[in-house]
C-alpha cells in the first residue's frame, strides 16, 4: 500500500480500518482487542500492540503473538481478524464466537482455509510452534494438522471476506 500500514486505510463505513475492525469485535461482544504487528503508526489508537512471535515468521507469527497473549491472560480463545479485511460483519464474527469447540474453527474461501477470519484455541498454538521451529510456516497445512473444522458460509458471508491486498483492492472495493 505505498508504505502505509493497511490499518490506517480509510474504512469504507468511516474511521481506518483498525477502528472498524475494533468496532465489529466489540458488537460482537469482543472488548479486549490486540492489533499484532506493533507499528510505531498505531501507537496513538490506546489499543495494546505485540510483535510476530517470532518475528518473519509472517501471519503464523501474528497468530502465535496472539495465541500467547491470550493464554497470558487467560481468555478462553483468540479471535484473528485481519484488518485489511473491511467488510467482515458483527454477525460472522459472533458465529465464529459461538461456534462448537475445536482448536481452530475458519471459514473457508474457494477450498481454502480463511487463518486471518478464524477462532484458535490455545491448544493449537503447539502445533504451530513446532512447525515454526522446522521452517514451515504453512497456515493451510498447520489448520488442516491442528483439527479446523469450517465455519459454513451462505454466499454474503464469503464476500465479506474480500481483502485489499494492493491499491487497485481499494478503488475497486469503493466502485462497488
Amino acid at each position: 500500500m505505498g508504505g502505509r500500514p493497511k490499518g490506517l486505510l480509510p474504512a469504507p463505513d468511516g474511521g481506518t480500518l483498525v477502528e472498524r475492525c475494533c468496532r465489529v469485535l466489540a458488537a460482537a461482544g469482543i472488548e479486549d482487542v490486540v492489533l499484532v504487528g506493533a507499528q510505531p503508526a498505531y501507537a496513538s489508537l490506546g489499543r495494546t500492540t505485540i510483535d510476530d512471535a517470532p518475528p518473519g515468521t509472517g501471519p503464523m507469527g501474528g497468530i502465535l503473538a496472539l495465541l500467547g497473549y491470550a493464554a497470558r491472560v487467560r481468555a478462553p480463545f483468540a479471535i484473528a481478524l485481519a484488518c485489511d479485511m473491511p467488510f467482515v460483519s458483527a454477525s460472522l464474527i459472533t458465529r465464529l464466537r459461538d461456534a462448537p469447540p475445536a482448536p481452530v474453527v475458519a471459514p473457508r474461501r474457494e477450498r481454502r482455509w480463511e487463518p486471518l477470519c478464524a477462532r484458535y484455541a490455545w491448544s493449537a498454538g503447539a502445533a504451530a510452534e513446532h512447525r515454526v521451529l522446522r521452517g514451515d510456516y504453512s497456515l493451510q497445512r498447520w489448520l488442516d494438522d491442528a483439527g479446523a473444522i469450517e465455519l459454513p458460509l451462505e454466499p454474503e458471508e464469503a464476500a465479506e471476506l474480500r481483502d485489499w491486498d494492493a491499491p487497485e483492492d481499494v478503488i475497486l472495493s469503493h466502485r462497488r
